[in-house]
Protein backbone atom coordinates (compact mmCIF):
# COMPACT_ATOMS: atom_id res chain seq x y z
CA UNK A 1 0.00 0.00 0.00
CA UNK A 2 2.80 2.44 0.82
CA UNK A 3 3.99 2.36 -2.81
CA UNK A 4 0.59 3.23 -4.30
CA UNK A 5 -0.24 6.81 -5.15
CA UNK A 6 -3.54 8.17 -3.94
CA UNK A 7 -4.80 8.11 -7.52
CA UNK A 8 -3.82 4.44 -7.94
CA UNK A 9 -5.38 3.59 -4.59
CA UNK A 10 -8.75 5.05 -5.50
CA UNK A 11 -8.61 3.52 -8.95
CA UNK A 12 -7.96 -0.01 -7.69
CA UNK A 13 -9.92 -0.20 -4.48
CA UNK A 14 -12.97 -2.45 -4.57
CA UNK A 15 -15.53 -3.28 -1.95
CA UNK A 16 -13.86 -6.47 -0.79
CA UNK A 17 -10.47 -4.78 -0.55
CA UNK A 18 -11.95 -1.75 1.17
CA UNK A 19 -13.85 -3.79 3.72
CA UNK A 20 -10.72 -5.52 4.88
CA UNK A 21 -8.22 -2.68 4.56
CA UNK A 22 -9.96 0.58 5.39
CA UNK A 23 -13.40 -0.40 6.70
CA UNK A 24 -12.72 -2.85 9.51
CA UNK A 25 -15.68 -1.72 11.61
CA UNK A 26 -18.05 -2.97 8.89
CA UNK A 27 -16.74 -6.52 9.02
CA UNK A 28 -19.38 -9.04 10.00
CA UNK A 29 -18.96 -11.12 13.12
CA UNK A 30 -17.36 -14.47 12.44
CA UNK A 31 -19.24 -17.72 13.01
CA UNK A 32 -16.90 -18.40 15.93
CA UNK A 33 -17.93 -15.12 17.56
CA UNK A 34 -21.60 -15.97 17.16
CA UNK A 35 -21.05 -19.46 18.56
CA UNK A 36 -19.50 -17.82 21.59
CA UNK A 37 -22.94 -16.33 22.31
CA UNK A 38 -24.62 -19.74 21.95
CA UNK A 39 -26.58 -18.24 19.05
CA UNK A 40 -28.24 -15.80 21.44
CA UNK A 41 -29.71 -12.67 19.93
CA UNK A 42 -30.07 -9.31 21.59
CA UNK A 43 -33.76 -8.71 22.30
CA UNK A 44 -34.75 -5.11 21.57
CA UNK A 45 -37.91 -3.25 22.57
CA UNK A 46 -38.67 -0.14 20.52
CA UNK A 47 -39.91 2.71 22.71
CA UNK A 48 -41.96 5.01 20.50
CA UNK A 49 -43.44 3.81 17.21
CA UNK A 50 -43.21 6.95 15.10
CA UNK A 51 -41.41 7.69 11.84
CA UNK A 52 -37.94 6.50 12.81
CA UNK A 53 -39.26 3.33 14.43
CA UNK A 54 -40.61 2.47 10.99
CA UNK A 55 -37.06 2.67 9.67
CA UNK A 56 -35.76 0.47 12.47
CA UNK A 57 -38.49 -2.13 12.08
CA UNK A 58 -36.80 -3.13 8.85
CA UNK A 59 -33.25 -2.75 10.14
CA UNK A 60 -33.52 -4.86 13.28
CA UNK A 61 -34.83 -7.99 11.49
CA UNK A 62 -32.17 -7.40 8.82
CA UNK A 63 -29.42 -7.57 11.43
CA UNK A 64 -27.67 -10.83 12.21
CA UNK A 65 -27.69 -10.62 15.98
CA UNK A 66 -30.79 -8.69 17.09
CA UNK A 67 -34.46 -9.48 17.45
CA UNK A 68 -37.40 -7.09 17.68
CA UNK A 69 -38.89 -8.52 20.83
CA UNK A 70 -41.02 -5.76 22.33
CA UNK A 71 -42.72 -2.42 21.80
CA UNK A 72 -43.72 0.62 23.85
CA UNK A 73 -46.47 2.87 22.52
CA UNK A 74 -49.36 5.00 23.66
CA UNK A 75 -51.51 4.05 20.67
CA UNK A 76 -53.48 0.78 20.96
CA UNK A 77 -53.92 0.49 17.18
CA UNK A 78 -50.16 0.69 16.65
CA UNK A 79 -49.61 -1.91 19.35
CA UNK A 80 -52.00 -4.33 17.67
CA UNK A 81 -50.45 -3.76 14.24
CA UNK A 82 -46.87 -4.29 15.40
CA UNK A 83 -47.75 -7.32 17.53
CA UNK A 84 -49.33 -8.94 14.51
CA UNK A 85 -46.57 -8.00 12.04
CA UNK A 86 -43.67 -9.15 14.24
CA UNK A 87 -45.35 -11.86 16.34
CA UNK A 88 -44.74 -9.87 19.51
CA UNK A 89 -46.55 -11.40 22.48
CA UNK A 90 -48.91 -9.19 24.45
CA UNK A 91 -46.68 -9.49 27.52
CA UNK A 92 -43.90 -7.72 25.58
CA UNK A 93 -46.11 -4.79 24.61
CA UNK A 94 -46.10 -1.80 26.97
CA UNK A 95 -47.63 1.64 27.29
CA UNK A 96 -45.80 4.69 28.59
CA UNK A 97 -47.74 4.33 31.83
CA UNK A 98 -46.82 0.70 32.58
CA UNK A 99 -43.36 0.89 31.00
CA UNK A 100 -41.57 0.36 34.31
CA UNK A 101 -42.96 -3.19 34.47
CA UNK A 102 -40.43 -4.06 31.76
CA UNK A 103 -38.02 -4.64 34.65
CA UNK A 104 -39.78 -7.96 35.25
CA UNK A 105 -39.46 -9.16 31.65
CA UNK A 106 -36.36 -11.28 30.94
CA UNK A 107 -37.29 -11.38 27.25
CA UNK A 108 -36.16 -7.74 26.81
CA UNK A 109 -32.44 -6.90 26.89
CA UNK A 110 -32.37 -3.41 25.40
CA UNK A 111 -34.77 -0.50 25.14
CA UNK A 112 -34.26 1.54 21.95
CA UNK A 113 -35.73 5.01 22.55
CA UNK A 114 -37.10 6.72 19.43
CA UNK A 115 -39.42 9.12 21.23
CA UNK A 116 -39.44 12.91 20.68
CA UNK A 117 -36.29 14.59 21.99
CA UNK A 118 -37.82 15.86 25.21
CA UNK A 119 -38.58 12.32 26.38
CA UNK A 120 -35.11 10.85 25.80
CA UNK A 121 -33.83 11.59 29.28
CA UNK A 122 -36.94 10.39 31.14
CA UNK A 123 -37.13 7.04 29.40
CA UNK A 124 -33.38 6.47 29.54
CA UNK A 125 -33.53 6.90 33.31
CA UNK A 126 -36.57 4.64 33.57
CA UNK A 127 -35.03 1.96 31.34
CA UNK A 128 -31.79 2.02 33.32
CA UNK A 129 -33.71 1.71 36.59
CA UNK A 130 -35.48 -1.31 35.06
CA UNK A 131 -32.07 -2.90 34.44
CA UNK A 132 -32.21 -2.67 30.65
CA UNK A 133 -29.45 -1.53 28.31
CA UNK A 134 -30.34 1.62 26.38
CA UNK A 135 -29.99 2.89 22.82
CA UNK A 136 -31.23 6.46 22.53
CA UNK A 137 -31.66 8.49 19.38
CA UNK A 138 -30.08 11.88 18.71
CA UNK A 139 -29.97 14.44 20.12
CA UNK A 140 -29.26 12.53 23.30
CA UNK A 141 -30.98 15.18 25.48
CA UNK A 142 -31.44 18.95 25.76
CA UNK A 143 -28.31 19.81 27.76
CA UNK A 144 -24.88 18.45 28.58
CA UNK A 145 -26.01 18.20 32.21
CA UNK A 146 -28.95 16.00 31.20
CA UNK A 147 -26.58 13.76 29.22
CA UNK A 148 -24.36 13.32 32.26
CA UNK A 149 -27.37 12.33 34.38
CA UNK A 150 -28.26 9.69 31.81
CA UNK A 151 -24.69 8.37 31.75
CA UNK A 152 -24.55 8.27 35.54
CA UNK A 153 -27.90 6.46 35.81
CA UNK A 154 -26.80 3.74 33.37
CA UNK A 155 -23.46 3.30 35.11
CA UNK A 156 -25.19 3.03 38.49
CA UNK A 157 -27.58 0.41 37.11
CA UNK A 158 -24.77 -1.55 35.45
CA UNK A 159 -26.24 -1.22 31.96
CA UNK A 160 -24.72 0.15 28.76
CA UNK A 161 -25.83 3.34 27.03
CA UNK A 162 -25.51 3.82 23.26
CA UNK A 163 -26.49 6.73 21.02
CA UNK A 164 -27.80 5.97 17.52
CA UNK A 165 -24.83 7.23 15.51
CA UNK A 166 -25.64 5.27 12.34
CA UNK A 167 -23.22 7.14 10.04
CA UNK A 168 -20.22 5.59 11.79
CA UNK A 169 -21.28 2.35 10.07
CA UNK A 170 -21.56 3.71 6.55
CA UNK A 171 -18.50 3.00 4.36
CA UNK A 172 -18.58 6.48 2.82
CA UNK A 173 -18.25 8.09 6.23
CA UNK A 174 -15.59 5.65 7.31
CA UNK A 175 -13.72 6.77 4.21
CA UNK A 176 -14.23 10.46 5.08
CA UNK A 177 -12.79 9.76 8.50
CA UNK A 178 -9.78 7.98 6.98
CA UNK A 179 -9.13 10.77 4.49
CA UNK A 180 -9.26 13.43 7.18
CA UNK A 181 -7.58 11.83 10.15
CA UNK A 182 -4.82 10.19 8.07
CA UNK A 183 -4.25 13.48 6.25
CA UNK A 184 -4.37 11.73 2.88
CA UNK A 185 -4.59 15.16 1.24
CA UNK A 186 -2.67 16.95 3.96
CA UNK A 187 -4.10 19.00 6.80
CA UNK A 188 -7.81 19.76 6.45
CA UNK A 189 -8.30 23.52 6.62
CA UNK A 190 -11.98 24.04 5.89
CA UNK A 191 -15.11 21.92 6.23
CA UNK A 192 -18.61 22.75 5.08
CA UNK A 193 -21.30 20.39 6.39
CA UNK A 194 -24.96 21.31 6.03
CA UNK A 195 -28.30 19.54 6.26
CA UNK A 196 -31.86 20.71 5.83
CA UNK A 197 -35.23 20.01 4.31
CA UNK A 198 -38.33 22.07 3.74
CA UNK A 199 -41.08 21.68 6.32
CA UNK A 200 -43.73 23.72 4.52
CA UNK A 201 -47.07 21.98 4.84
CA UNK A 202 -46.28 20.42 8.20
CA UNK A 203 -48.98 20.68 10.85
CA UNK A 204 -48.46 23.59 13.28
CA UNK A 205 -49.06 21.04 16.04
CA UNK A 206 -46.14 18.82 14.98
CA UNK A 207 -43.81 18.20 17.92
CA UNK A 208 -40.76 19.38 15.96
CA UNK A 209 -42.17 22.92 16.21
CA UNK A 210 -42.68 22.85 19.99
CA UNK A 211 -39.68 23.94 22.04
CA UNK A 212 -40.74 22.05 25.16
CA UNK A 213 -40.65 18.67 23.39
CA UNK A 214 -38.19 19.33 20.54
CA UNK A 215 -35.69 21.50 22.40
CA UNK A 216 -35.12 23.60 19.28
CA UNK A 217 -35.54 23.61 15.54
CA UNK A 218 -33.29 22.20 12.80
CA UNK A 219 -30.17 22.50 14.98
CA UNK A 220 -31.59 19.97 17.44
CA UNK A 221 -33.20 17.87 14.72
CA UNK A 222 -30.31 17.78 12.24
CA UNK A 223 -27.32 19.63 13.63
CA UNK A 224 -25.76 16.63 15.34
CA UNK A 225 -24.89 15.18 11.92
CA UNK A 226 -22.97 18.30 10.91
CA UNK A 227 -21.16 18.57 14.25
CA UNK A 228 -20.36 14.85 14.29
CA UNK A 229 -18.93 14.75 10.79
CA UNK A 230 -16.59 17.66 11.39
CA UNK A 231 -15.38 16.17 14.67
CA UNK A 232 -14.63 12.68 13.36
CA UNK A 233 -13.12 13.80 10.07
CA UNK A 234 -10.68 16.07 11.90
CA UNK A 235 -10.26 13.83 14.95
CA UNK A 236 -10.41 16.97 17.08
CA UNK A 237 -12.78 18.70 19.46
CA UNK A 238 -13.90 22.25 18.60
CA UNK A 239 -12.63 24.89 21.02
CA UNK A 240 -14.95 27.78 20.12
CA UNK A 241 -18.04 28.63 18.10
CA UNK A 242 -19.78 31.61 16.50
CA UNK A 243 -23.34 31.34 15.20
CA UNK A 244 -26.21 33.26 13.62
CA UNK A 245 -29.94 32.66 13.52
CA UNK A 246 -31.34 32.96 9.98
CA UNK A 247 -34.57 34.59 8.81
CA UNK A 248 -38.00 33.25 9.63
CA UNK A 249 -39.85 32.78 6.36
CA UNK A 250 -42.72 30.70 7.78
CA UNK A 251 -43.80 32.67 10.89
CA UNK A 252 -47.02 30.69 11.28
CA UNK A 253 -44.94 27.57 11.93
CA UNK A 254 -41.75 28.80 13.55
CA UNK A 255 -43.06 30.63 16.59
CA UNK A 256 -41.10 28.69 19.22
CA UNK A 257 -38.02 27.22 17.50
CA UNK A 258 -35.53 28.50 14.92
CA UNK A 259 -36.20 27.95 11.23
CA UNK A 260 -32.61 28.53 10.09
CA UNK A 261 -29.24 28.62 11.83
CA UNK A 262 -25.62 28.86 10.66
CA UNK A 263 -22.50 28.36 12.75
CA UNK A 264 -18.72 28.20 12.60
CA UNK A 265 -16.65 25.76 14.68
CA UNK A 266 -13.00 26.51 15.42
CA UNK A 267 -10.59 23.61 15.98
CA UNK A 268 -7.13 23.43 17.64
CA UNK A 269 -5.40 22.72 14.30
CA UNK A 270 -6.75 25.96 12.88
CA UNK A 271 -9.43 24.23 10.83
CA UNK A 272 -12.84 25.87 10.58
CA UNK A 273 -16.17 24.14 9.93
CA UNK A 274 -19.08 26.19 8.64
CA UNK A 275 -22.52 24.57 8.80
CA UNK A 276 -26.14 25.45 8.19
CA UNK A 277 -29.27 23.63 9.27
CA UNK A 278 -32.58 24.74 7.86
CA UNK A 279 -36.25 23.87 7.67
CA UNK A 280 -37.02 25.94 4.57
CA UNK A 281 -34.98 24.22 1.84
CA UNK A 282 -33.22 20.98 0.95
CA UNK A 283 -29.47 20.69 1.47
CA UNK A 284 -27.37 17.62 2.25
CA UNK A 285 -23.64 17.96 1.66
CA UNK A 286 -20.16 17.60 3.18
CA UNK A 287 -17.03 19.21 1.74
CA UNK A 288 -13.48 19.28 3.12
CA UNK A 289 -10.60 21.27 1.66
CA UNK A 290 -7.05 20.22 2.60
CA UNK A 291 -3.56 21.44 1.70
CA UNK A 292 -3.25 19.07 -1.27
CA UNK A 293 -6.81 18.44 -2.41
CA UNK A 294 -10.41 18.02 -1.33
CA UNK A 295 -13.02 15.35 -0.63
CA UNK A 296 -16.79 15.53 -0.47
CA UNK A 297 -20.12 13.71 -0.29
CA UNK A 298 -23.43 14.82 -1.76
CA UNK A 299 -25.86 13.52 -0.58
CA UNK A 300 -23.86 13.25 2.61
CA UNK A 301 -25.66 13.16 5.97
CA UNK A 302 -29.08 11.67 5.29
CA UNK A 303 -29.88 8.02 4.62
CA UNK A 304 -28.19 8.08 1.21
CA UNK A 305 -27.42 6.63 -1.22
CA UNK A 306 -24.26 8.70 -0.90
CA UNK A 307 -22.00 9.87 -3.69
CA UNK A 308 -18.38 10.73 -2.94
CA UNK A 309 -15.44 12.14 -4.77
CA UNK A 310 -12.02 13.64 -4.11
CA UNK A 311 -9.82 15.97 -6.11
CA UNK A 312 -8.40 12.79 -7.70
CA UNK A 313 -11.18 10.25 -8.07
CA UNK A 314 -14.74 9.16 -7.37
CA UNK A 315 -15.49 6.84 -4.45
CA UNK A 316 -18.86 5.13 -4.20
CA UNK A 317 -19.30 2.08 -2.00
CA UNK A 318 -22.28 -0.28 -2.04
CA UNK A 319 -25.26 0.80 0.02
CA UNK A 320 -25.35 -0.73 3.50
CA UNK A 321 -28.13 -0.79 6.05
CA UNK A 322 -26.61 1.68 8.48
CA UNK A 323 -28.99 0.88 11.31
CA UNK A 324 -28.60 -2.89 10.96
CA UNK A 325 -24.80 -2.59 11.02
CA UNK A 326 -25.03 -0.35 14.08
CA UNK A 327 -27.28 -2.61 16.15
CA UNK A 328 -25.14 -5.62 15.19
CA UNK A 329 -22.08 -3.86 16.57
CA UNK A 330 -23.95 -2.92 19.74
CA UNK A 331 -25.09 -6.54 20.12
CA UNK A 332 -21.55 -7.83 19.59
CA UNK A 333 -20.33 -5.76 22.53
CA UNK A 334 -23.26 -6.27 24.88
CA UNK A 335 -23.51 -10.03 24.31
CA UNK A 336 -19.79 -10.41 24.97
CA UNK A 337 -19.98 -8.10 28.02
CA UNK A 338 -17.55 -5.60 26.46
CA UNK A 339 -17.82 -1.81 26.72
CA UNK A 340 -19.40 -0.12 23.73
CA UNK A 341 -17.11 1.66 21.24
CA UNK A 342 -16.47 5.30 22.15
CA UNK A 343 -18.04 6.55 18.92
CA UNK A 344 -21.55 5.43 19.93
CA UNK A 345 -21.26 5.92 23.70
CA UNK A 346 -23.17 8.28 25.94
CA UNK A 347 -19.98 10.28 26.34
CA UNK A 348 -20.02 10.93 22.59
CA UNK A 349 -23.60 12.15 22.81
CA UNK A 350 -22.61 14.47 25.65
CA UNK A 351 -19.79 15.97 23.56
CA UNK A 352 -22.19 16.80 20.75
CA UNK A 353 -24.65 18.37 23.17
CA UNK A 354 -21.89 20.58 24.59
CA UNK A 355 -21.36 21.94 21.06
CA UNK A 356 -25.08 22.37 20.33
CA UNK A 357 -25.52 24.33 23.54
CA UNK A 358 -22.56 26.50 22.57
CA UNK A 359 -24.08 27.15 19.13
CA UNK A 360 -27.37 28.34 20.65
CA UNK A 361 -25.50 30.53 23.15
CA UNK A 362 -23.37 32.09 20.40
CA UNK A 363 -26.38 32.75 18.15
CA UNK A 364 -28.36 34.33 20.98
CA UNK A 365 -25.48 36.52 22.22
CA UNK A 366 -23.78 37.38 18.94
CA UNK A 367 -20.45 36.55 20.57
CA UNK A 368 -17.81 33.86 20.13
CA UNK A 369 -18.31 31.17 22.76
CA UNK A 370 -15.40 29.13 24.06
CA UNK A 371 -16.15 25.44 24.57
CA UNK A 372 -14.83 24.20 27.90
CA UNK A 373 -13.92 20.51 28.33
Amino acid sequence: MATLSRRTFFGQIGWGLGASMILPSLSAMTPEEYNGFDNKKLNIALCGLGRYANVLKGAIPASQSCRLAGIVTGTPAKAAQWQHEFSIPTKNSYTYQNFDQIANNPDIDVVYITLPNGLHKEFTLRAAKAGKHVIVEKPMAFTEKDCQEMIDACQKAGVQLAVGYRLHYDPHHIELKRLGQNKVFGQVRLIEASLGYRLAGISPDDWHLKKAIAGGGPLMNLGVYCVQSSRYVLGEEPIAVTAQFGPVTMPDLFKEVEENITWQLYFPSGAICTSSCTSNCNIDRFFASADEGYFELEPALSYGPFKGRTSEAVFNFPVVNQQAAMVDDIAKHILSAKPLPAHISGEEGKKDMRVLEGIYQAAASGRKVNLVY
